[in-house]
């Protein structure tokens, strides 16, 4: 092992949270929370990732209120009294267990299917109505639906540091709503909200400008974005770190703390020329937090996963941890080796890397 590892199991301040170590749980979709309302067994689950030395949870991803946010009726909710009650257990669950935990907010927008939903009625939310490039399926979303949504992100913020939650990350990643705004492949709109980059990325701007102001300054706030999409895994919001830059600065001037770069594989250079991964480019760019994710301890990503390949083998994370050494990013979400093993942290500090238990494909639905 690695004598950098030191420098995964020290402290970190984001905003005015200080966190015991650099791990983080990344989120990942259980649904385990019948009609949308998370029960004990949601909170012993991340419980036991707080007991295993996780310094940061974040929960999988929970939905704003809007009657078209969710893709299923297990996904957990972040809205109304029963289900907010159940994330209040979440929360000192955690709390209890010595850890730190951030909601992660989310909207599915047109990755939602209305047939197998409630509502079915009523069409998914879009920018433009594009399931995908070229391919539409329904009517964009007006400029009142879209403060509507603005305003429903800034609600759950709210209500997340009404139960004692530590900060929020709202999802902005794969394909989702917030997503589709950024990605010119689905955002063909000719307002505020469409065109430019700049204009493209106005919607993710209103809601950190919105979260912000409900929260006041010393609420962490962190939004996940990825360059690769559900509907084109080699999509590229930015081609150059000019590009980045560009997409990036409005973000941070409208209040975010940090950003969760998501890949599916840390080590993979972003642009050419530069061994910089997503997260370390952001960190460059930005100066801000910033979080890399991707296959961290596995040999397979998460793609593999799906298709069930297993991923049995633990990932030498010597090159990670020169990296998180180097201050190319500051934190480094786990995903699939914290949900196979609850006590992966403990474990790589002691240095039990024989004790980890690998990640079989087979189990991804039913692990708890």
């Amino acid at each position: 092992m690695s004598n950098k590892l030191g420098i995964l199991f020290s402290p970190y301040t984001l905003n005015k949270l200080t966190l015991s170590n650099r791990i983080v749980m990344a989120p990942m979709t259980r649904e385990f929370s019948p009609n949308g309302i998370p029960g004990d067994d949601v909170a012993s689950y991340y419980r036991r990732r707080a007991e295993g030395g996780t310094g940061l949870i974040i929960t999988e991803g929970t939905t704003i209120s809007d009657p078209v946010a969710s893709m299923g009726e297990n996904i957990p909710a972040f809205h109304g009294e029963q289900a907010l009650a159940g994330w209040r257990n979440v929360v000192d669950q955690v709390h209890a267990a010595g850890g730190k935990i951030f909601p992660q907010l989310w909207h599915t927008g047109i990755a939602r299917n209305p047939a197998k939903m409630n509502n079915s009625e009523l069409p998914s939310a879009s920018p433009s109505g594009l399931q995908a490039p070229g391919k539409k399926v329904s009517e964009p979303l007006t400029i009142e639906q879209i403060e509507s949504l603005i305003a429903s992100f800034a609600n759950a913020a709210a209500d997340a540091q009404r139960l004692g939650f530590d900060g929020i990350e709202i999802h902005g990643a794969h394909g989702y709503l917030i997503d589709q705004f950024f990605w010119d492949g689905l955002n063909q709109r000719t307002d505020a909200f469409g065109g430019s980059m700049e204009n493209r990325g106005r919607f993710a701007v209103e809601i950190i400008k919105a979260a912000r102001a409900a929260t006041g300054t010393d609420f962490p706030i962190v939004l996940r974005y990825s360059q690769w999409k559900q509907q084109d895994f080699e999509a590229k919001l930015a081609t150059t770190p000019e590009q980045l830059e560009q997409f990036l600065t409005p973000l941070v001037d409208a209040g975010l703390d940090g950003f969760h770069c998501s890949t599916r594989r840390y080590w993979e250079p972003e642009f050419a020329g530069s061994d910089l991964n997503l997260a370390g480019w952001t960190k460059k760019l930005t100066g801000k937090t910033s979080i890399t994710v991707g296959s961290v301890g596995l040999n397979a990503d998460f793609i593999g996963a799906i298709a069930m390949q297993e991923s049995s083998d633990v990932r030498a994370i010597d090159d990670l941890l020169t990296r998180l050494d180097n201050g190319e990013f500051d934190l480094v979400a786990v995903g699939r080796a914290l949900l196979q093993d609850p006590q992966w942290p403990n474990k790589v500090r002691e240095g039990q890397l024989d004790a980890i238990q690998s990640f079989d494909g087979e189990s991804l639905a039913t692990l708890s």
